[in-house]
């Protein structure tokens, strides 16, 4: 008889020993990357609960994006970029950033890898190139701050830095921002992800709050509906939003830990939790890190109807 799953969903064995800085559902199955302190890159088969592979680098990861289903690339504190091939066990050194590469993405759309670094630029690389930074890189674009966070939907890049700013930018043309913005929230910025369908994005900061905002700033485009998105914070709670309602729709149980990354697989079925302690009150002891696999149902992520009051007879 098969024992039930936990209501945080399955524990994927083998899971980093620090900090979970991010993991990322594959596009193409149920492959999950995940970048951590321990210097660890790690591909999982998130369904049969399997360590694919893993490498090893000589600082922390500070975050990692697919290329295809068994290869990806990472951005580490030792100022690395990385281009990891997990079917054969190779990797090699795409380019360098002179501060810690904080994030990175990869544009299918354009070809182009891009990472963001706390040394306040933004670069493009081309990974079809043979190996070493002067015939990968494209470009180097100077941001007004530390970068913090990155996403990407088709040709546009969200760039989000310290001090509040950012930077929207077309792919095919980075010679400067499409838009400069300030976020609408008061405190650091923590996290930024593009809508799915392209209309704009989620931007998260440090005391708990999510703004939405749209690229076309015109105030029909203001009205349009946000959809559902999902949220984890240091409280170990993973919680699901209908943004157009400004209502929260479910929370899930409590995880043992700060939720430090989500991700949602390729056809919304699965969601990946980190649940990792992100030091937000300093060095304590603390749950070790782990990762949940967790099943979605339908009831937890779809928005309510809009219950109108009948009119006067």
């Amino acid at each position: 008889m098969a024992s039930a799953v936990p209501a945080t969903g399955r524990e994927l064995s083998n899971p980093p020993s620090d900090g979970i800085t991010n993991l990322r559902f594959s596009n193409h199955s149920d492959h999950l990357l995940v970048s951590s302190w321990d210097k660890g890159v790690r591909l999982y088969d998130a369904s049969a609960n399997v360590l694919r592979g893993e490498f090893m680098h000589a600082g922390p990861v500070l975050d990692c994006c697919f290329h295809d289903d068994s290869s990806g690339f990472s951005a580490a504190a030792d100022n690395t970029v990385r281009r990891l091939v997990f079917s054969s066990n190779k990797e090699d050194i795409l380019g360098r950033h002179d501060a810690p590469v904080r994030c990175v993405e990869y544009s299918y759309a354009a070809g182009q890898l891009i990472t963001g670094s706390w040394d306040k630029t933004l670069k493009c690389w081309d990974p079809r190139g043979a190996s070493g930074q002067e015939r990968t890189l494209v470009g180097t674009y100077p941001q007004p701050e530390r970068v913090y966070s990155l996403s990407l939907v088709g040709h546009r890049l969200v760039v989000a830095t310290a001090g509040r700013h950012v930077n929207i930018y077309d792919l095919r043309n980075m010679s400067q921002p499409e838009q400069r913005r300030e976020s609408s929230l008061k405190y650091q910025t923590r996290c930024v992800r593009c809508y799915p369908n392209g209309t704009g994005y989620a931007l998260s900061s440090v005391e708990g709050r999510v703004a939405m905002e749209f690229f076309d700033l015109s105030e029909a485009s203001q009205a349009k509906k946000y959809g559902t998105f999902a949220t984890g914070g240091c409280d170990g709670y993973v919680n699901v939003w209908d943004g157009n309602n400004k209502k929260r729709l479910y929370q899930y149980s409590k995880y043992p830990s700060s939720v430090a990354a989500l991700s949602f697989s390729r056809d919304g079925r699965l969601l990946a939790v980190a649940s990792s302690y992100t030091f937000e009150e300093g060095p304590k002891p603390h749950e070790q890190d782990a990762i949940f696999v967790r099943s979605v149902n339908e009831i937890e992520v779809k928005p309510k109807p809009k219950v109108y009051p009948n009119p006067p007879a």
